[in-house]
């Protein structure tokens, strides 16, 4: 099997042209023999001044780069595209296939014995880890680490919990135009990804979990020097891995480390959008994720890492405290110790080296648990045949049997136009119910599903109110919030049935979602849907890709050529 600068050779119809071209080429950039007849380690560099997110990749690149010569390798860095959640239209889940095929075609194309993937903004390492699944070279996965945290008036702050805790409250009239702006400077005080238990930091911890990434990777803070010196142990390990050919991602993802990520996600209070992109990750290989199992894991996983928005802390304590190898510890026999790693260690051997940190209270053990049950539950019934989500671990205890009067906006915009209309018929008890704003509907599934409480009603006192969607909501928000309706309401799922006035009825220990309509009525509702029609946004290009391809939410929104071996 061909290695190093001899894979994947450009076709000429001659080998020895093929690579005597290639040769003559990269010489151009200074390499010596020496240098291209070494074992070569691909490095994705996912940088952009659109992305401060990844502000620390340059550093990291340079780390890796270190590491890999040092264990006798080349690193050969190549750009993919960048995505960040906050500066990306319509929303960066539209992009998360994307970039997914971006990196798995440039892995194919591009002579590389090992690669390590770069990434953190939410939608960023679970398009590359289903881009390294489907490429299957051996793989180390660098999350860039999440930002350091803030302070306001003597109060700690993270971005983005405090985000939308903070402009809820100027929505409410609680604080002022002049302190918002200066909030707005002091959010963010560093580079790197949410230092709440955003997707970011959800996906993190389960690619650490899956085995994928270093120890401790998940947690480091962006701008540590720790982060760096990760960064440079990883490119030591992806240059074993591509002298000894392994191992690939297809032996280190198997059913227990798919398991041990479900656990994880729950025990951290992780966010729901995680569970699409393990999904998404499980059915680019021959497993599956199961809601079924995933809700009874809810039922059996507390959570155990006090961090916002289900607790108090931020990335970093969780960091100091011992971080993903200390949490797994503290889980016990609810892991798979052993699961094995990209550095060869099993999680046994990861857990056994997990640092002891007296008096910390970031990491609970298992008989002090944050929440009882795991973060995430997941419900069905007749508004959601195929399965709904709720971040209980973040909700209001109150609201998790409720039954109230349905307020409906027909889409992302219709809501932002009447949502604080003062004539709008809402009160503190109705549902909230947006629709097509699912994988097709919106397009792109965006973060919509943490629908704002009506100006009056926040005005009034009102902190929480249960909202239900086909969308999706960041892992940083939190309130009642039922979210991934399935199916979405643009191909005719029952969300498009709901009417205002009607009633729905959300209980969560029964893991139900129900509009309380007779099936008559809703077939009435039914027979007088609108016929689907192709929208003008996509009559062309990935966007036509993207509507004729795009799967559901219980199927990781993944495009329906992209899982396992291909098309249907």
């Amino acid at each position: 099997m061909a290695d190093g600068l001899r894979k994947g050779l450009t076709s000429y119809g001659d080998a020895g042209f093929s690579l005597f071209l290639r040769k003559a080429f990269i010489k151009a950039m200074g390499y010596s023999d020496d240098a291209l007849n070494r074992p070569i380690v691909g490095i994705t560099n996912t940088y952009s001044d659109y992305n401060p997110c990844h502000g620390n990749v340059p550093q990291i690149i340079e780390a890796v780069k270190r590491g890999v010569m040092l264990s006798g390798a080349m690193p050969m860095v190549f750009p993919t595209i960048s995505i960040a959640e906050s500066f990306a239209y319509p929303t960066s889940m539209y992009l998360r296939n994307l970039m997914a095929m971006d990196t798995e075609e440039m892995i194919r194309a591009q002579p590389m014995d090992a690669v390590v993937v770069i990434g953190g903004c939410d939608k960023t390492l679970p398009a590359q880890i289903m881009a390294a699944v489907s490429a299957d070279l051996p793989t180390v996965v660098i999350p860039v680490g999440p930002m350091v945290v803030g302070h306001h008036r003597g109060e700690v702050l993270g971005a983005c919990t405090d985000c939308r805790r903070l402009w809820a409250k100027y929505r409410a009239g609680e604080i002022d135009e002049n302190e918002i702006e200066a909030v707005n400077g002091r959010l963010a005080p560093s580079v790197g990804t949410c230092m709440v238990m955003g997707t970011a930091s959800t996906m993190a911890c389960i690619t650490e979990a899956l085995g994928l990434s270093l120890p401790m990777s998940a947690t480091i803070p962006a701008p540590h020097a720790e982060r760096f010196r990760s960064a440079e142990a990883s490119g030591r390990v992806a240059a074993e891995m591509a002298k000894a050919k392994g191992p690939r991602p297809s032996e280190i993802l198997t059913p227990a480390s798919f398991r041990n990520a479900q656990v994880v996600m729950q025990a951290i209070g992780g966010s729901t959008n995680g569970l699409i992109h393990l999904t998404a990750i499980a059915h680019r290989s021959p497993h599956k994720i199961d809601l079924e199992t995933f809700d009874r894991l809810g039922r059996e996983v507390p959570v155990l890492v006090d961090l916002k928005p289900s607790g108090e802390h931020y990335m970093e304590h969780f960091h100091h405290a011992g971080g993903v190898p200390k949490l797994m510890a503290q889980l016990g026999d609810l892991i798979d110790l052993d699961a094995k790693t990209i550095t060869g260690q099993t999680l046994r051997d990861v857990v056994a080296g997990a640092e002891d940190v007296p008096g910390q209270d970031a990491i609970r053990p298992r008989d002090n648990p944050i929440k009882a049950e795991g973060a995430m539950a997941v419900l069905h019934g007749n508004l959601a045949p195929r399965g709904a989500v709720i971040k209980q671990s973040a909700a209001s205890p109150k609201l998790l049997q409720h039954t109230g009067r349905a307020v409906v906006f027909e889409s992302v915009e219709d809501m932002t136009l009447r949502v604080d209309d003062p004539d709008l018929d809402v009160n503190a008890d109705d549902v909230l119910v947006l629709r097509n704003a699912g994988p097709k509907g919106a397009p792109g599934m965006p973060e919509a599903g943490y629908l704002p409480i009506p100006k009056k009603l926040a005005r009034g006192g009102t902190k929480d109110m249960v909202r239900i969607s086909d969308a999706r909501m960041s892992g940083t928000a939190f309130g009642t919030i039922v979210l991934h309706i399935t199916p979405e309401s643009a191909v005719g799922g029952p969300l498009a049935l709901v009417k205002n006035g009607d009633m729905i009825r959300l209980d969560v220990s029964k893991r139900s979602i129900d509009l309380l309509v007779d099936e008559a009525e809703l077939e009435k509702r039914r027979a007088a849907l609108a016929p689907a029609v192709t929208p003008d946004w996509a009559k062309r290009g990935y966007a036509h890709l993207f509507n004729e391809t795009i799967l559901q939410a219980d199927e990781g929104c993944d495009f329906n050529f992209m899982r396992g071996q291909g098309g249907e």
